[in-house]
């Protein structure tokens, strides 16, 4: 952690203002927290520099958007959700460095194609069965656990579902949160990503997640419905090709 760059450092900053802007509602930039955060302290490092910061947006979001959560339809995920994360802490805790990376960039590009697909079919018909659920929730959790990838998949199932946007907003602040924190002693006890030393890191980065919270109610409020869905497939797409030739 001593040896990182003016440069790391930069891409980290930039990460936690992204993030804060995220957990305000434009949930697609959390792809460019992930991507940055582990150019600057390594892949597997940053999951554990990330997660308290993600705990800290996750509060300020289910207070702020706490009214709009669809408890029906948090339910119907979370559970699916938290068994791909248990499955992702055995998959992840000795998964090489490398092999790490190639995973993060293959989920993208796999989200990516999901959404565009989804988008652009015919068929609007929301999907009840519970194998939707059950299979983007599992593949979800695991994402969530090796690399804090979900946001892709959790937003297959928000769109898919046709949530409007502030509903959208609100249940997946919920469901992040609930999430995170579960996955939060796996990260302490068993991969020990976790530590005195990456606490003293979150300190530093704790102004720019503020900073980021801040201008993202902002935002959140100006863009409507239909740009909100564009945005977030957009920056799906560019995160995509960032961790690619990263």
């Amino acid at each position: 952690m001593n040896e990182v760059s003016v440069l790391g450092w930069a891409m980290a900053y930039t990460a936690i203002f992204l993030l804060g802007i995220s957990k305000s509602g434009l949930k697609g930039l959390s792809i460019f927290n992930v991507t940055l955060l582990a150019l600057a302290f390594g892949a597997k490092e940053s999951t554990g520099i990330l997660m308290p910061l993600l705990l800290v947006g996750d509060i300020f979001a289910v207070i702020y958007y706490n009214r709009h959560a669809r408890w029906d339809y948090l339910w119907k995920f979370l559970p699916w959700m938290i068994l791909g994360i248990l499955i992702g802490v055995i998959v992840g805790k000795d998964l090489p460095e490398k092999q790490f990376k190639i995973g993060m960039a293959l989920v993208i590009l796999l989200s990516l194609v999901i959404l565009v697909w989804w988008e652009n079919r015919k068929s609007k018909k929301v999907p009840q069965h519970w194998t939707f659920a059950g299979s983007v929730g599992i593949v979800a959790g695991i994402c969530t656990m090796i690399g804090n990838l979900a946001g892709a998949f959790t937003n297959l199932f928000f769109l898919a579902i046709r949530l409007p946007k502030n509903e959208f907003v609100g249940t997946a602040a919920w469901l992040f949160f609930m999430t995170n924190f579960f996955k939060l002693p796996f990260h302490i006890f068993v991969w020990k990503t976790i530590t005195p030393e990456t606490l003293a890191i979150n300190l530093k980065l704790l102004p720019a997640i503020i900073i980021g919270l801040a201008l993202g109610i902002r935002i959140v409020k100006r863009i409507n419905e239909k740009h909100y869905r564009r945005f977030i497939l957009v920056v799906t797409a560019i995160g995509a090709l960032i961790i690619l030739f990263k």
